[in-house]
């Protein structure tokens, strides 16, 4: 990560747990964090929710039961870049992320990528 990627995420963390003491939620402290911060919302949620790439990914793979090979924090950062560049997230994927962020899948892709996704996809992520 950056330094700038760094600073921005130690700023949000702490903006988010000031948030979060005044009993905002994940939904309510991304949009605010947004105001700021130019970033994807995938990324955005992993800042509202104060998770490092290491901490989102140990959750993940402690989550993930498919048997597949386990996310790396370079795959995260891929799928947080996408679709200016890296890799395009799978739908269970998301589906997960939002389970650690605690919000619904939908939220961590805007209006434009989820149109990128599969109609069985899109339904994954309405849940």
């Amino acid at each position: 990560m950056s330094r700038k990627g760094y600073q921005t995420l130690l700023e949000c963390r702490r903006r988010g747990f000031h948030l979060r003491g005044h009993g905002f939620s994940v939904d309510q402290i991304a949009v605010v964090l947004s105001l700021d911060h130019d970033v994807a919302p995938l990324r955005l949620y992993r800042y509202a929710a104060g998770l490092t790439a290491a901490q989102a990914v140990a959750a993940f793979n402690a989550l993930e039961s498919t048997g597949t090979a386990p996310l790396r924090e370079s795959r995260l950062y891929e799928y947080e870049s996408w679709p200016e560049s890296g890799r395009r997230p799978p739908a269970r994927v998301l589906r997960l992320l939002a389970q650690i962020y605690g919000t619904r899948p939908a939220q961590l892709l805007t209006p434009e990528t989820q149109a990128a996704y599969s109609r069985e996809d899109r339904e994954l992520l309405r849940p």
